[in-house]
């Protein structure tokens, strides 16, 4: 393992000198963040590459957060294969570093008796996916399970370890630990050409020039331009829009479970769930664009969902909404990861990795390893990592305004500057301190909760400021 002071470079700081990396990763969301913590406890000299001034800036900051089974996956693939291993892991991960999780199951519900007599063959799926703890209710325990139900629900499939998890501290545990171990993260930097010579990529990026034996392409959206940087043209990433809606904490209680509907072609439809931070989410959307800048909200998409839930969960449309967002999904147009190595470029490509990326990410992370020898490079032997401990973010957690032995050891964690979602002024204090400190009040709030609450940030933004350009060198 290369041990090293932590690097993270930013806009206004030409890339540092020195030899060509081992490797390079482009792209910093939750796959690419997992592929360098496992690059990062073996003997490489490693980089990250993000285009954005922040990790996790695309499709791993707005999506449906949910920890998934796989047991809806196509029997096979190698999606479902990942997913699997995936929750296995980053579900024991997730306990060893404080993410946070709620393990509330999800029911599959049936509308109509199409969707019910569908329900047998998805259970048979989910044990053709190896998963054998889902089981068929009839009506009366569906409406036992999830009393506030729209009418005519006629049963359901219950997949007891479906969970929610946090989106964005999971990649942040990831970079976190990949840059204390020596992973040399180079944010503001989109690279712009590629060329391999002589057994070397060199990347031109808007900060300079970077040269690096083998090269692995976790761009998200933006993995067919990589690409096509690269002299290839094996897939297009269409964007998949997905519009959400985040309901008032005060709606918590309506929901019990992660309610799916039957799934369709078009992705898994429009769900209600709780989250971590203990408030209700519905959606997402499933709308195919050719803009992948389209992350706004439309008026159509936000209609659609209420019409969705208002079915699914009556009463939900009477609480209060937060917030709206909306992610885009890297849709290849084949319903399984695009993960490859390329040994004559010395080169493995990671595209097609949709809304199951999150739970894969540490599952898809050993894969590409495992497939570099096949690329080029051996990575050789893992070191044990650090321990690392995330800050608590969840209601299921004791969060720091509670606890009064922090409070005792330092009053900063008894000081509320967001109240909305009772962030201390210890916890923003240790945010800008940290390893990956945010530059922005949207990378704050992924690492606090400040500013995601009910005034989202009327209130305590112009104090958020003054903290945010405080802490700026």
């Amino acid at each position: 393992m290369v041990a090293a002071t932590p690097t993270v470079t930013r806009a206004g700081h030409p890339l540092p000198d020195g030899p060509p990396y081992d490797v390079t990763v482009i792209g910093a969301g939750v796959v690419g963040t997992a592929i360098a913590r496992e690059l990062a406890h073996r003997p490489l000299r490693t980089a990250l590459v993000e285009a954005t001034d922040d990790i996790a800036n695309g499709t791993s900051k707005a999506n449906t957060a949910i920890l998934h089974t796989g047991f809806d996956a196509v029997p096979g693939t190698l999606e479902a294969r990942l997913v699997r291993e995936g929750h296995h892991l980053l579900s024991a991960y997730a306990t060893r570093t404080g993410i946070p999780v709620e393990r509330v199951g999800a029911l599959l519900v049936a509308w109509d008796q199409e969707q019910l007599e569908a329900l047998p063959g998805l259970l048979a799926k989910a044990e053709r996916n190896g998963y054998h703890a889902a089981r068929l209710l009839d009506a009366q325990e569906t409406a036992a399970r999830e009393p506030h139900l729209g009418p005519g629900a006629l049963g359901a499939l219950e997949i007891p370890d479906e969970a929610v998890i946090c989106p964005w501290t999971t990649p942040l545990a990831y970079a976190t630990e990949a840059v204390r171990a020596g992973v040399h993260l180079h944010l503001d930097c989109p690279v712009q050409d590629i060329a391999y010579a002589g057994g070397l990529h060199t990347l031109t990026t808007g900060r300079g020039v970077l040269r690096t034996r083998l090269l692995i392409n976790a761009a998200g959206l933006h993995a067919d331009t990589i690409d096509r940087l690269l002299g290839l043209a094996t897939f297009t990433v269409r964007p998949r829009r997905g519009q959400l809606v985040v309901f008032d904490k005060l709606a918590r209680d309506l929901v019990r479970h992660i309610l799916l509907p039957v799934p369709t072609a078009a992705g898994k439809g429009v769900l209600v769930a709780p989250t971590v931070f203990g408030n209700v989410l519905l959606g997402p959307t499933a709308e195919d664009l050719d803009d992948k800048r389209a992350t706004e909200t439309t008026a159509e998409g936000l209609a659609l969902l209420r019409e969705k839930g208002r079915r699914v969960l009556p009463r939900l449309l009477d609480e209060e909404v937060t917030a709206v967002y909306a992610g885009l999904r890297a849709a290849t147009g084949r319903e399984d990861y695009r993960i490859t190595a390329h040994p004559e470029r010395a080169l493995v490509t990671v595209g097609g990795i949709r809304s199951t990326g999150l739970t894969a990410s540490l599952a898809i992370a050993a894969y590409v390893v495992s497939l570099l020898p096949d690329a080029g490079i051996e990575p050789g032997e893992p070191a044990e990592p650090a321990p690392l401990t995330m800050p608590a973010l969840g209601e299921a957690a004791l969060r720091p305004y509670l606890d009064p032995e922090s409070i005792a050891r330092d009053p900063a964690y008894g000081t509320l500057v967001c109240h909305c979602e009772r962030v201390t002024e210890g916890e923003i204090r240790d945010a800008l301190a940290s390893v990956l400190p945010p530059r922005t009040a949207d990378g704050l709030a992924r690492r606090t909760r400040a500013g995601n609450g009910r005034c989202q940030g009327f209130h305590c933004g112009a104090a958020l400021r003054a903290r945010l350009e405080g802490a700026r060198p």
